[in-house]
């Protein structure tokens, strides 16, 4: 079973380093899922940061999957075409 990854709050320039420290050891799972229903804020970072984090896991041999994406960061990956590389579903956001 993946573990699951709840982000809260804000996923912004000024939270990336949190975030990254709070997520960064526990992405060492063959299947990490990550839940961005409690995202209340996001900008450009957000996409960087799990574009970062997908090509990590794919570097490794890992799957992380993104859930729940908050429709603002929806935009921002289509926006700039990197939907397809974050194997987003967006139909249905």
């Amino acid at each position: 079973m993946p573990e699951t990854i709840a982000l809260t709050g804000c996923v912004t320039l000024d939270s990336v380093k949190r975030i990254e420290q709070d997520v960064a050891g526990r992405l060492n799972q063959p299947e990490v899922v990550i839940d961005l229903a409690a995202v209340t804020d996001v900008d450009s970072v957000a996409v960087s940061l799990m574009l970062h984090w997908q090509r990590a896991a794919t570097a490794a041999g890992r799957r992380v999957q993104f859930i729940n994406l908050p429709a603002e960061l929806t935009s921002l990956a289509t926006l700039y075409g990197v939907e397809g590389l974050l194997a987003l579903e967006l139909r249905g956001q």
